[in-house]
């Protein structure tokens, strides 16, 4: 400690209950030499400190609130130091008042007194930010920006949150997860997934962009996959759930199904699939940028064989109950329970949502897979994706390669499956 740097009142506290002990067992020649000592150390009259040994060491609350200990003066000296340092933080301008005002002295910035050069040296950090915040406020602000329109799209859409306890089929949590790589630059692809609240199922397909085009070829191909019926889409406020394209096609083209949204800024209103954001999409594909046509088609290949291995082999815990527990009449924790793991397949044939027939066809195509083998072949097409080209820059890829409806009909059982559970109206 230098010799200019002085005790705080907890500092002192602190050093007057490690001597007290040796004071009360010292006789009257010991007490006086000890009493010099602690004058020495903390700067406080001899009367003060035998009173403190005699009683408690504790700090007392304070009966009334001090007046103001800083004026005028001190406010527009500590104005001008503030603005001449560029606006620094409490923490740093602090040690450095005394200094600097008395450099802004010479200077002819301001005039100091004694008095003023005493409180700059004594303030505290806390203090300082007290008074820069009553500082804050006289200085001019920019304007602030006018409030965006309000998309009248949106006002008939209802937001809200799916309850976790839906017991139905064909409410689907929905989002897109961008594969841009490090830069959002030009055009790259997206993960268009679908989560089912109440049995887990999911469903994914990679599109190049996120233009009405590759929306609709997605939402088709989805729906012509589903063993079940589609009842509700829940995305976030994404402008490539809610346009008026999009809202035409689940009003007129799909029939029969709820449009909901979550609200802005809140994740938690569609917390299955952001968290099978992380485990479905990112575990396999990474954060690696995908661009191209070729790129598109091999991701649509793994999603095809991730549809296989999640929905018919990959187990998944639901939530049955919430347990507050509480202590003094304060939330202390809350203990999820979850129930007995079961695959979406699983879960689906416990309802009556889908078919005899479609769940036959599903049994059979579960006992025809090895799923040793498709998970290797899962990572085998992983590596393959990386190795294939993306885009080159300054020519536009071909997106109309990338749609389901484009792609040569081949021999493979998962192609063939087509349940159409919801009605499609098809234009003319």
């Amino acid at each position: 400690m230098s010799n200019n740097e002085k005790m705080n009142i907890d500092e002192r506290r602190k050093y007057l209950r490690l001597v007290r002990p040796r004071y009360r067992k010292a006789g009257r020649k010991e007490k006086g030499q000890l009493l010099n000592e602690m004058v020495a150390v903390t700067g406080l009259e001899r009367k003060t400190l035998i009173h403190l040994m005699k009683g408690s060491l504790r700090r007392k609350p304070r009966n009334k609130e001090r007046g103001k200990r800083y004026n005028v003066p001190f406010d527009d000296t500590l104005r001008v130091i503030y603005e001449s340092l560029d606006c620094i933080c409490a923490e740093r301008l602090t040690p450095n008042l005394v200094w600097m005002a008395q450099h802004l002295e010479a200077h002819h910035e301001l005039e100091t007194t004694p008095e003023l050069l005493a409180q700059l040296e004594q303030v505290s950090v806390s203090t300082v930010e007290r008074r820069l915040d009553l500082i804050r406020q006289d200085q001019p602000r920019l304007p602030r920006k006018k409030p965006r329109p309000r998309n009248k799209l949106l006002q008939n859409i209802p937001m809200l949150r799916l309850p976790w306890s839906i017991a139905e089929p064909g409410h689907f949590e929905t989002d897109t997860v961008h594969h841009c790589g490090p830069t959002a630059s030009g055009e790259y692809a997206y993960t268009l997934q679908m989560i089912d609240v109440a049995t887990g199922w999911s469903e994914r397909r990679a599109v190049l962009g996120r233009s009405y085009l590759v929306m609709e070829d997605a939402f088709l191909c989805f729906l012509a996959r589903l063993p079940f019926p589609v009842r509700q889409i829940h995305p976030d406020n994404g402008g490539e759930f809610l346009n008026h394209h999009m809202l035409r096609f689940w009003g007129e083209i799909v029939q029969g199904v709820t449009l909901s949204r979550s609200r802005p800024y809140h994740k938690n209103d569609n917390p299955r699939v952001e968290q099978k954001n992380s485990s479905l999409v990112r575990a396999y594909v990474g954060y690696d940028r995908i661009d191209s046509v070729v790129q598109v088609l091999a991701c649509n290949e793994l999603y095809d064989e991730l549809w296989l291995y999640n929905n018919l082999f990959q187990p998944v815990m639901h939530l049955v109950e919430k347990e507050v527990i509480r202590e003094d009449g304060r939330t202390v924790r809350v203990k999820r329970h979850y129930d007995y793991a079961r695959t979406p397949f699983d879960r689906l044939c416990e309802t009556a949502a889908i078919l005899p027939e479609h769940r036959q066809q599903l049994e059979a195509l579960r006992d025809s897979i090895n799923p040793r083998r498709l998970r290797q072949q899962i990572y085998d097409t992983i590596e393959t994706i990386f190795k294939l080209p993306g885009a080159v820059p300054g020519i536009t890829e071909n997106v109309h390669l990338t749609l389901a409806k484009n792609q040569p009909k081949g021999d493979d059982e998962l192609l063939n499956i087509a349940f159409n559970r919801t009605t499609i109206h098809k234009e003319d």
